[in-house]
């Protein structure tokens, strides 16, 4: 299995207004297939076509390599 982080494009009108929908996911799948929709069955107002749909998200398989970094930090302050 695998993590794959799952996140909205900047833009999106989509996501907008910006209450009720999810933005990110951290999911484990066999593969990026499996994890879009994964994503696809836990979203908010946004929709779970939204989440297949790969030019409004972003779909990244994670690994060990790299950088220190928060790989998923989510603020929405109204």
């Amino acid at each position: 299995m695998k993590l794959s982080l799952l996140k909205a494009i900047d833009g999106a009108k989509e996501f907008e207004p910006w209450f009720e929908k999810s933005f990110g996911h951290v999911v484990r799948a066999r593969n990026e297939e499996k994890a879009i929709i994964l994503a696809s069955t836990e979203c908010g107002d946004e929709g779970k076509d939204v989440w297949l749909n790969d030019k409004i998200t972003s779909c990244e398989i994670l690994t060990a390599k790299g950088e220190e970094e928060h790989i998923l930090l989510e603020i929405r302050t109204a």
